[in-house]
């Protein structure tokens, strides 16, 4: 499967290179450890659900778990014989060198046994498809039809198992109930609960979790953000995801996050010039990217203040003063329904105007005077 370069990628990060790209994965040794025992001890699974937040990494595991797979013996890591290592000597770390042929393959998008399943492009309306088509997966059969070239591992990646169309979802879990032999498949899912229940009852889960502060930091070095970002602010903004931390980033997201506590800080009795100017900062074609990012943070910002009137201030700032402007604006647990609710509420008004084009100014406007509200409620 080869990559056209002028086609943006649905599994790629803005600003960020793609899993297929990045040999470190900072973060989830857990999960490295549990699909390592699962190998040396000839139980390899043939379908892996990687489960958890956006952006910590799935995918950056799924295809190092398939470089290694790759790298492999045919039949190490299962019933049909010892591992590479010999019988003595289990595998101690999934990582393949660099120079590996096929870490080049992989790189270059040119590995014959490893299939990845995607969003596909659509050449018709010039745009990516917004779900993964019965047509793509049923590529699928054609891959397995074919004999591995040296009679080895195949591996298959789906990223994003979420975004399957029911009738792509069917068309996998057929092959799922009648797997091919010698064939690891990777299934990468920010809500598994979304997908069939017989597709996550035929795979095992690999779970990976949110990164620490510290994590971050190092993940955002190695993805080549700027050294000038607070890790510790980004992650508990991002919560622990690398992806989403790398677009507030590339958005400003940590100044524009500082702007609202800001705008906040005089709850009740909002200032009304400054809450239209952050309106109007949004109008405009142009804008629709900053306008999202708003509406994210604002629903992020209520959202941290119920879990404060339900335990308490964040421990971790976000951005300057945020700790002690939630601790006034939540300063209960019947302080926390009301933002929980708020939140809820808005959060709905939000997805309702974009789907009717509502004026984004009167939105976030509308957004900012119900906050402003409902302080005045519960202090």
């Amino acid at each position: 499967m080869s990559v056209d370069p002028d086609l943006p990628e649905p599994d790629r990060v803005e600003g960020a290179p793609h899993p297929r790209e990045t040999q470190t994965l900072i973060g989830q040794s857990k999960a490295e450890a549990a699909f390592l025992e699962a190998y040396n001890s000839q139980r390899l699974h043939h379908a892996w659900l990687v489960t958890g937040p956006r952006g910590v990494g799935k995918a950056t595991l799924a295809w190092k778990l398939a470089r290694f797979l790759l790298a492999e013996p045919a039949d190490a890591g299962t019933d049909d014989g010892p591992s590479m290592f010999g019988d003595a000597t289990a595998a101690t770390s999934i990582n393949i060198s660099d120079d590996h042929p096929v870490a080049h393959r992989m790189a270059a998008m040119s590995e014959p046994r490893l299939f990845l399943l995607r969003r596909p492009w659509d050449e018709k309306t010039k745009k990516l498809k917004s779900a993964i088509t019965v047509d793509e997966a049923r590529k699928l059969r054609n891959f397995f039809a074919l004999s591995a070239a040296d009679g080895g591992r195949r591996v298959v990646i789906v990223d994003t198992a979420d975004e399957m169309n029911p009738n792509a979802a069917n068309a996998l879990l057929k092959l799922l109930e009648e797997p091919p032999e010698r064939t690891t498949m990777f299934l990468i899912s920010h809500q598994p609960s979304r997908l069939l229940p017989t597709i996550r009852s035929r795979c095992r889960e690999l779970r990976c979790h949110p990164l620490s502060p510290d994590d971050m930091g190092v993940a955002l070095d190695n993805a080549g953000a700027t050294a000038a970002n607070n890790p510790t602010a980004l992650a508990a903004l991002a919560g622990g995801s690398v992806g989403e931390a790398l677009r507030l980033t590339n958005l400003g997201g940590l100044e524009t996050y500082q702007e609202l506590i800001q705008l906040f800080g005089t709850l009740p009795g909002v200032d009304r010039a400054r809450g239209l100017r952050l309106a109007e900062s949004v109008v405009g074609k142009a804008k629709e990217t900053r306008y999202d990012l708003l509406l994210g943070l604002m629903d992020l910002f209520l959202a941290r203040l119920a879990r404060t009137g339900a335990s308490g201030a964040p421990v971790i700032e976000a951005a300057t003063g945020e700790a002690a402007l939630m601790s006034r604006l939540a300063p209960s647990q019947y302080a926390g329904r009301q933002w929980a609710q708020l939140q809820q509420e808005l959060g709905g008004r939000a997805r309702h105007g974009k789907a009717v084009n509502l004026d984004p100014a009167a939105l976030i406007l509308d957004m900012v005077l119900k906050i402003d509200a409902t302080a005045a409620k519960v202090i």
